[in-house]
């Protein structure tokens, strides 16, 4: 593969453009701060206080030490609720146990004793689907109170409602996929069913409790008077109703048990990559900062980016002077082989069929996917669609989303338009999806949208003329991963490490072949 030689123009314009996207880290570094580190908070001071752990502590405890876990959507729901939510009240992520590589969902009981609003059930779903998608086992840490009953309307009925968790611990379970529960608080209503439809419970002496109605529901229902620990606690589900399979004396026993239970679950069969020594890149991963675009209007040169996220910096071009406005080759991230596609522009229909053509290729090799996003869209005009750029986008589109091998899609400036669809948007189901602090997602820039509504309007619609405002604000990287759009903002300088993370992460399932050959396009 050849290196990447850096072209960076004006060291003090350099710098500036850096302390510039500074000022945006410090805002984003200052949001996850305030949503992870909450010690003060009452909520907090209250758990602790009754000799619990926190979240993020049982998972750290849980996790082999010195290894990394990939905490995903931290900033779920922020701006929203007036922030009562943070990280949506779950933490969920990818670390290893026992060698093995496997998801952990955690009730936050901190946060509103633990209960689901829409983005909960959203980011527990999604981490179930990670699950399935890479064959992933799962470590349910259960202590939750069910639903946030004022938002029931919103998280219960429908198919992506709060019985969809249930819904998919069947189909792992039908699939091989071990799940493991440690019931380390409340187990309310229909979360009752998280520990009922794992293959192995753990419940906390004293602390864990199991029940289909709380106490409160039973005298309601029946007249009946009963306490929590008689109904549903460890004693009696350990004892009675064998629905919980080990007492644990305290938390740290419960880890115990559960890192135990590990031992026996056999590793997947992961795809294997050829041996490859790593390099580090040529380049400072701080110099990110002064590449990242802010004003999307500007260009950028995308190998820029890349000579600081690939191995050695070296990257081997694939049709490098065909379809130029889209950059794709191959290269190595920590060590691991991947086909990256990066815009360098709008998609022109040979830029299309040129990246239709290397998706076959990666997927005939098993070469994993990285995408760079930084697109407006495709190509418009009346000369464009008598060529048939909607019939070659449709064919980028359609690679993209029959693709077998695993897809990392990260947003480092915009996203716009079908663009979104043909780089491996959200719903062409990537394995993950990352924004930087910096990145817009939306149909179409603010402006454009006012212009168009503008124009409509002289025609004799009348059009709302004030789009601007709405549309930077409902584009921006915060509005989108509070949503759960991605999988979390991420800083450009760990793009390279967490890049690399989630390639292992998706090798941990092996890699189907194609149905069809390779068309040349």
């Amino acid at each position: 593969m050849k290196k990447i030689q850096s072209h960076i123009q004006s060291e003090d314009q350099f710098q500036a453009r850096v302390e510039s996207y500074q000022a945006l880290m410090d805002i984003f570094n200052s949001r996850m701060n305030e949503t992870i580190h909450r010690d003060d908070d009452s909520a907090v001071q209250k758990h602790l206080s009754r000799g619990k752990l926190t979240a993020r502590t049982r998972i750290n405890l849980l996790v082999d030490e010195q290894t990394p876990f990939l905490e995903l959507s931290t900033l779920a729901a922020y701006g929203q609720y007036e922030n009562q939510f943070p990280s949506a009240g779950i933490i969920t992520g990818i670390g290893r146990i026992q060698g093995k590589t496997c998801l952990i969902i955690a009730n936050d009981a901190t946060v509103k004793g633990g209960t689901y609003i829409h983005e909960t059930v959203k980011k527990h779903l999604r981490a179930q689907e990670i699950a399935l998608q890479n064959h992933l086992p799962c470590v349910y840490l259960v202590d939750s109170g069910g639903i946030f009953l004022p938002e029931q309307a919103r998280i219960f009925p429908d198919q992506d409602g709060f019985g969809r968790i249930f819904y998919n611990q069947s189909q792992m379970s039908a699939l091989s996929i071990p799940q493991i529960s440690i019931v380390m608080g409340s187990c309310t209503a229909g979360g009752a069913y998280v520990p009922a439809m794992s293959d192995e419970t753990i419940i906390v002496k004293n602390q864990g409790t199991i029940f289909i109605g709380g106490p409160p529901l039973v005298k309601a229902a029946t007249g009946e008077e009963v306490t929590a620990e008689e109904l549903g606690g460890a004693f009696v589900h350990t004892t009675i109703s064998g629905v919980a399979d080990h007492l644990a004396e305290d938390e740290i026993d419960a880890i115990r048990i559960c890192r135990n239970i590990f031992e026996s679950i056999p590793q997947s069969e992961a795809q294997t990559f050829d041996p490859f020594p790593l390099e580090e890149p040529l380049y400072k991963a701080h110099e990110l900062y002064g590449l990242a675009p802010i004003d999307l209007k500007k260009p950028i040169d995308i190998l820029e980016i890349i000579a600081r996220i690939t191995d050695g910096s070296q990257f081997e071009h694939f049709k490098k002077d065909y379809g130029i406005t889209l950059i794709t080759g191959y290269a190595r991230i920590m060590g691991f082989p991947v086909g990256i596609i990066a815009n360098n522009g709008f998609l022109t229909s040979e830029a299309s069929l040129k990246g239709a053509h290397f998706i076959e290729i990666c997927n005939f090799r098993k070469i994993p996917l990285l995408f760079l996003q930084n697109i407006t869209g495709f190509i418009v005009g009346k000369k464009y669609e008598h060529e048939g750029i909607a019939r070659n986008g449709a064919k980028l589109i359609h690679a993209v989303a029959t693709s077998v091998v695993p897809k990392i899609t990260v947003v480092v400036g915009g996203s716009f338009g079908a663009g979104n669809y043909a780089m491996a948007g959200r719903a062409y189901n990537p394995n993950f999806l990352f924004m930087w602090p910096n990145a817009k997602i939306g149909v179409m820039g603010g402006q454009q949208a006012q212009d168009v509504l503008n124009s409509i309007k002289s025609k004799g619609t009348d059009q709302n003329n004030d789009l601007v405002t709405q549309f930077e604000q409902e584009s921006s990287a915060y509005y989108s991963t509070s949503r759960l759009w991605d999988d979390g903002i991420i800083d450009p300088m760990d793009t390279r490490s967490v890049v690399g993370l989630a390639i292992a992460i998706a090798s941990n399932k092996k890699t189907p072949l194609p149905k069809n050959g390779i068309y040349r396009m």
